[in-house]
């Protein structure tokens, strides 16, 4: 990201600007497909991942890619540091396999160093390696990224496993996510401590989504809450599932910038949070972005934008990530629509 796309994105977040920016978050999902390359290879590949992200930001010059240069292993990163058996397919998106086959095992599982465990030495070393060439295109490492910790529970114990610990097994569930937690701090430091051009953090967590508000106060808002502790600027949340049970809780827990799904309305999630956090969103991705044509594309845009009337703390986008199968076209055509509105 450069130094002005990052004042950018900070005014916007703080409500300083009425014109809204445009931004996607960009990773595996979108970015092999759209340059012409398979998946294993755009992982495994320090050059291969670093042109395809380079060319996205060549292509579109004026749109800002979130979170800039995402060192990934698709789900598999955080896990890995755990022990969880990663599967990488040629063409189809990574994944961790469970390593805990029920919740009496999470009383043996020890924390991970995260200067030496799993994918993580690997994950910083590519920046590490692209760094020097990023910032010849001028651009700057600005964000630290994880999972969430109800996430990263979900790949370790299997989510529908999870999900019924957190009813049969609460003290367990805690450990867990006092474990996880722990770590993913220790994880988002080593990061900011190796760049310290990163002032923003973002973290993903779906799984937000799938348990009640009552559940959400208790298993998540706590621990959300210590990791957006953090001293940064930015500070983005990613849940593409429901919120409505939850996200009047996101800006207590310290989040000032949040990329929701498609189901619920933008003015209905601006009421729920009493208008204090800024939005990453909201075109249907799939529907629109990805199946539609750029005349529809366009129509979406315009009738967000003339449905919101107040368009400070609005990012422009798609709700959630660019998926995959979105083309060059149908973003153009985006950001023509949203530059005339």
């Amino acid at each position: 990201m450069t130094t002005p796309q990052w004042n950018e994105l900070v005014a916007a977040v703080r409500g300083e600007t009425r014109r809204p920016p445009i931004a996607f978050i960009i990773d595996c999902p979108w970015l092999p497909g759209w340059h012409g390359v398979e998946i294993a290879d755009y992982l495994s590949s320090e050059t291969l991942w670093f042109e395809a992200n380079r060319r996205a930001l060549e292509t579109f010059p004026e749109i800002t890619f979130l979170p800039g240069f995402w060192s990934e292993f698709g789900m598999c990163t955080e896990p890995s540091a755990f022990g969880s058996r990663c599967i990488f397919p040629r063409n189809e998106f990574p994944f961790a396999e469970p390593i805990l086959t029920n919740v009496e095992q999470i009383a043996a599982l020890k924390p991970p160093n995260v200067r030496t465990d799993g994918l993580l030495p690997f994950m910083l070393n590519r920046l590490r390696w692209a760094q020097p060439r990023i910032a010849d295109l001028g651009h700057q490492i600005r964000f630290s990224i994880s999972r969430g910790p109800l996430n990263v529970a979900s790949f370790l114990l299997g989510t529908t496993e999870f999900l019924m610990a957190v009813k049969t097994e609460p003290e367990l569930v805690h450990q867990l996510l006092r474990l996880i937690t722990n770590f993913l701090r220790e994880w988002h430091a080593l990061q900011r401590e190796t760049f310290p051009s990163i002032d923003g953090m973002l973290v993903l967590d779906d799984i937000v989504g799938f348990v009640s508000e009552q559940d959400f106060l208790e298993f998540g808002f706590p621990y959300l809450r210590e990791l957006f502790a953090a001293d940064v600027t930015v500070k983005f949340f990613h849940n593409d599932a429901a919120c409505a049970q939850s996200i009047r809780h996101y800006a207590d827990a310290g989040i000032n910038l949040y990329n929701p799904g498609i189901q619920t309305p933008l003015a209905e999630m601006r009421a729920l949070c009493g208008n204090r956090l800024a939005f990453l969103g909201t075109i249907p991705p799939r529907d629109v972005l990805a199946q539609g044509t750029p005349e529809q594309v366009r129509a979406a845009v315009r009738a967000l934008l003339a449905q919101t009337p107040d368009r400070s703390r609005l990012i422009l986008s798609c709700a959630g990530g660019l998926p995959p199968g979105v083309s060059t076209e149908n973003i153009r055509a985006f950001f023509e629509a949203a530059r005339a509105g």
